[in-house]
């Protein structure tokens, strides 16, 4: 019987707050599930790469998902992130998400590795087996150094589980190939910069790490194109937020962009765990001008409609 669960709405995937021993900031955390729940948006996702889940122990990443899970209490379903370089993690995570009575799952490709699309359709089968929960798929080649394409898509996507895929390639081709010849697996955007073109060809989620900080922004544009298919006051918030999207792909500092952005909305983020470093003080100041004037024009539009 294939689950219930839908994936609609706004998604984030939460920053892990660290405090400056690396530690994890637990109270840090709390506070961000309750501004994401306060902003709006639809769910959480636990142990994705902006949770910074390369750096983390499974261990850790299990803790991370049960306190996300329990502090959500119900209010707001939790997607637990598989992803990782050996298959016995990725299962010991989905395992745990099940154990924990996560909604979802989310199930990358693992890195490095390279794997055939038969291979990579093995290895995601069997993680769908240890979790029996909902399945999102998680297309990043750009990370993960191969695409979920077509041989992979017709195996996985006969399970009963699977009820999206994250997108995050970044080919719009891939958008018209799925749309078109998958329309078992429901799109979901995965990258944000297409957002409009991803509402466009149908899909009803929005993976982002932008609603750290931004929740209510990212969910007036879901509500705008897929609730109300208002794709002319879509055109305008998404020009709003185009800026922004340039500025989190700055000389790749994406994750330290989007911690630095929730500092920015009076929550704590913390540093990063290494290899990566924090902004330097131009990087900040222009992250914080256009948080500032996309805050004031996407009010100015949802006040104006």
């Amino acid at each position: 019987m294939k689950p219930t669960f839908k994936l609609e709405g706004i998604y984030t995937p939460l920053i892990t707050p660290f405090h400056a021993d690396g530690g994890i900031d637990f109270d840090g955390l709390a506070d961000l599930v309750e501004h994401l729940v306060a902003g709006g948006v639809h769910g959480l996702i636990s142990g994705g790469s902006t949770g910074e889940n390369y750096a983390e122990t499974v261990e850790e990443r299990l803790e991370l998902a049960r306190f996300i899970t329990e502090r959500a209490k119900g209010r707001l379903p939790v997607i637990v992130g598989t992803g990782a370089m050996r298959t016995p993690d990725s299962i010991a995570l989905a395992e745990g998400a099940r154990a924990m009575g996560a909604d979802a799952i989310l199930l990358a490709t693992p890195p490095y590795s390279v794997p055939t699309e038969a291979e990579n359709a093995a290895n995601a089968l069997e993680i769908d087996r240890a979790a029996g929960l909902p399945v999102i798929l998680y297309n990043y080649p750009g990370r993960m150094g191969v695409s979920m394409g077509r041989a992979f898509l017709d195996i996985v996507g006969a399970s009963e589980n699977v009820v999206g895929i994250k997108e995050s390639s970044g080919d719009v081709n891939r958008i018209h190939t799925l749309a078109c010849d998958y329309p078992n697996i429901p799109l979901s955007c995965g990258m944000d910069d297409q957002a409009l073109e991803f509402f466009a060809w149908g899909a009803r989620s929005w993976i982002c790490a932008g609603s750290n900080f931004l929740p209510e922004e990212h969910v007036a544009l879901y509500e705008a194109c897929a609730v109300r298919g208002d794709f002319a006051t879509g055109r305008r918030i998404m020009t709003a937020m185009m800026p922004l999207m340039g500025v989190l792909e700055q000389g790749g500092k994406f994750i330290q962009c989007v911690k630095h952005g929730v500092e920015v909305s009076g929550l704590r983020a913390g540093p990063m765990r290494p290899p990566l470093q924090g902004l330097n003080a131009d990087e900040k100041a222009e992250l914080e001008a256009v948080i500032a004037t996309l805050k004031t024009a996407v009010a100015a539009i949802v006040e104006g409609e």
